[in-house]
């Protein structure tokens, strides 16, 4: 893997038809735009794509056809038929559909799934995705981050400059993720800090870290039907209770079994957050439990931001056996863009095959969480474990 250098060019992404001049010019200011992402990371494994400027005749994996929707923003019936063709063969297909204001809404297929965004329009949008699918990001993630950048350059903070570039990091300027059942308002504040977070199977786990003073615990059992699930929550709760300074105790999952034990705070994944109906929503606020969202990506971090939960999580950092994920590990630099967009709103907490080896490259990124597992369980000494790894976090004040 070697760092980009900023050199007029896209490794990953080709506008075709070559020939064409929108074609041409898209391919000039995307290569432009990803110059003034420097430094990145460049992959070689990162998919190739190609970008059409005019509709193909026939489209397929790694192709992208771009959709602007006449004003009234509806697809007929042979469009819709031509996008599910395409969708089934591997091809992405966005269709923006311009609004009011110069507001816009996009629609991204996928073979798997619909992601729908609403932003501001700006002249250099397409070149932007161009731009952010060449850095790797798989297409939702690039299709936020494109919706984020601005031509006047106010997508970004000028004290990032020697180190992003121009890479977004203002989140007042990313869209909005649509389809999603109403907020009912911002979750209650949890520490800034969360520091050393271990993620314990059983409550036998987290009294050992109430022992040893340990101010930020999850107690994950993925079982519903596990038989002391009650009881074993309750434990956890009281556990929590025994920490004298800066407790913030969650529970994953099991948030009604969590609000009847008057629990600190739950965490709930992804699609569990999606499945919740605008009632169960209202009712884990009214709870007045802190809630954490996990994420694994910028499109999943709008998605969450929605909710305006107590904090986010993303990940996986590394790759980890702990947890089946569908999505590639993060890396560090985009954790550390991450963290200069989340940062400002949310504590953030990175997961995902931290452990004492590799704790202080996850720590260099600015975040200030960190949730461990293995790093714990299986540590030889819990104790000196748990005491060195908060040592690091103290280290950085």
């Amino acid at each position: 893997m070697t760092t980009h250098t900023g050199a007029a060019t896209l490794s990953h992404v080709q506008c075709l038809p070559a020939d064409a001049p929108l074609a041409t010019a898209w391919q000039q200011a995307a290569a432009g735009i990803r110059a003034r992402l420097a430094p990145w990371p460049e992959d070689s494994t990162s998919p190739h794509w190609r970008l059409h400027a005019q509709t193909p005749a026939s489209a397929g994996k790694g192709d992208v056809v771009w959709w602007p929707l006449a004003p009234q923003g509806a697809l007929g019936t042979a469009a819709s038929a031509q996008i599910e063709l395409w969708r089934a063969a591997g091809a992405v297909v966005l269709c923006s559909h311009a609004l009011a204001h110069g507001h816009v809404e996009d629609a991204l297929y996928t073979r798997d799934a619909v992601y729908r965004i609403a932003g501001v329009d700006d002249p250099a949008f397409f070149p932007a995705f161009a731009a952010f699918l060449d850095c790797g990001f798989v297409p939702q993630d690039a299709l936020v981050l494109a919706r984020a950048w601005r031509t006047d350059g106010s997508h970004a903070r000028s004290e990032d400059a020697d180190t992003l570039g121009a890479w977004p990091t203002v989140l007042e300027t990313f869209p909005a993720v649509l389809g999603q059942v109403p907020s009912p308002g911002g979750f209650p504040a949890c520490p800034s800090h969360l520091g050393l977070y271990p993620v314990l199977p059983d409550a036998g786990w987290c009294e050992r870290m109430a022992d040893l003073q340990v101010g930020t615990v999850q107690l994950r059992i993925k079982d519903p039907a596990h038989p002391a699930l009650r009881s074993e929550i309750a434990r956890t709760v009281a556990a929590g209770r025994r920490v004298t300074r800066d407790s913030a105790w969650f529970i994953n999952d099991h948030w009604r079994e969590a609000a009847q034990a008057n629990a600190y705070g739950v965490h709930l994944g992804q699609e569990d957050m999606a499945a919740l109906s605008a009632d169960e929503v209202a009712t884990l606020f009214a709870s007045g439990m802190r809630l954490g969202i996990s994420t694994h990506g910028y499109y999943e971090i709008l998605a969450a931001h929605h909710f305006r939960p107590s904090y986010l999580a993303v990940g996986a950092v590394f790759p980890t056996t702990t947890k089946v994920i569908a999505t590639a590990p993060q890396g560090l630099a985009k954790l550390a863009r991450y963290v200069k967009l989340v940062a400002p709103h949310y504590p953030l907490v990175a997961i995902g095959g931290i452990d004492a080896d590799n704790l202080s490259r996850v720590l260099d990124t600015g975040v200030r969480c960190a949730a461990v597992v293995r790093a714990v369980t299986q540590a030889a000494d819990v104790a000196a474990a748990v005491e060195g790894m908060q040592r690091e976090f103290a280290r950085r004040g």
